[in-house]
């Protein structure tokens, strides 16, 4: 019964995750498989490590094969190059049941996971401020149900974030 409630309740965090959230739990999830996988090198546990490096491999191929090469340019052509040596390195796991190929993945993907969730983070916080903004009703809000003519400040501040430079795009894509 335990076991199905933590199901639903990962499935629940996967589905409800922005993307930033997403790259985060996948870059976690990996390095998580390669610990295990380190554990059972250590306990001479041959099947256990191969299913944990199979697993982390799998994970890596996704975050290769959701990489959107034309918009990412070269942040996504190097996190591509990243992905095949983590992957080539991970073989060395199976082949010589070597823990420090999975160290030396753990050691480049932490970094990594570290900035996705900063970014995660700052995502969330700012879907926090403006959800409380909303339900204080923020000054666009009250301007507008106001019927102001557009020559106050607030008018003037939607101006200014209507010529606000887009964010670029990451060249990074997840799907479910």
């Amino acid at each position: 019964m335990n076991t199905n409630a933590a199901r639903a309740y990962g499935d629940q965090q996967v589905n409800t995750a922005s993307p930033a959230q997403m790259v985060y739990m996948l870059y976690n999830k990996t390095i998580s498989l390669l610990q295990e996988a380190i554990k059972a090198i250590e306990t001479n546990d041959v099947q256990a490590r191969c299913n944990a490096n199979c697993r982390a491999m799998e994970v890596i191929a996704h975050l290769s094969g959701t990489l959107d090469l034309d918009q990412g340019g070269e942040i996504a052509s190097n996190l591509r190059e990243i992905y095949r040596f983590s992957t080539v390195h991970l073989m060395k796991v199976d082949r010589h049941n070597d823990a420090q190929a999975a160290q030396d993945v753990i050691g480049l993907l932490t970094p990594m996971r570290d900035s996705w969730q900063i970014l995660a983070n700052r995502s969330a916080d700012e879907l926090r401020q403006a959800v409380q903004g909303a339900k204080e009703g923020n000054v666009d809000q009250q301007d507008m149900s106001q019927g102001t003519t557009g020559t106050d400040n607030a008018s003037a501040s939607r101006a200014d974030a209507d010529t606000a430079e887009a964010p670029r795009p990451s060249g990074i894509s997840i799907s479910a």
